[in-house]
């Protein structure tokens, strides 16, 4: 399993998120990913919002994976956060999401904006990924766990 280091923005985690519902989510986080991008918070969530009209971003087991290309941004960028009360991401399985990553791609990011859509979900399809992020307090054991490369390359 390769970490998502290079994607994850450090100032876009919060793992004990206290928002309600698909749309407060989608709006706290388009806000934080536009602050740590520059980009304008209302076309963030415009273009999340137009991805998320296309059809649901729950990916099954807990987890959805709002994204959008975006123009503006020179590379796929994401944060990640864990929701206290989960929220409907509409996902096949039916379960309400409580691990939410978002991904940001520029505009003609095509290839790379897939490939790190695939990235993520491979990832989160581990169990232990989404159980130990469950259980992570900090944004620092969200940073270990979600990026493992940074810490075992520094120990």
């Amino acid at each position: 399993m390769s970490g998502l280091g290079d994607l994850l923005l450090p100032d876009v985690i919060f793992p004990r998120a206290k928002w309600q519902g698909r749309k407060q989510v989608l709006a706290e986080m388009s806000e934080a990913m536009a602050k740590a991008t520059g980009l304008d918070p209302r076309a963030v969530l415009e273009g999340v919002h137009e991805r998320e009209r296309l059809g649901a971003t729950g990916v099954g087991e807990g987890v959805a994976i709002p994204h959008a290309r975006l123009p503006g941004l020179t590379r796929v960028v994401g944060g990640f956060a864990r929701l206290v009360e989960p929220a409907d991401f509409e996902a096949l399985d039916e379960r309400r999401a409580d691990l939410i990553f978002m991904l940001l791609a520029p505009a003609d990011a095509g290839a790379d904006h897939l490939r790190a859509l695939a990235r993520v979900s491979r990832n989160f399809r581990h169990e232990s990924l989404r159980e130990g992020l469950r259980r992570a307090q900090t944004t620092e054991a969200v940073l270990e766990i979600l990026c493992p490369d940074k810490f075992t390359d520094a120990a």
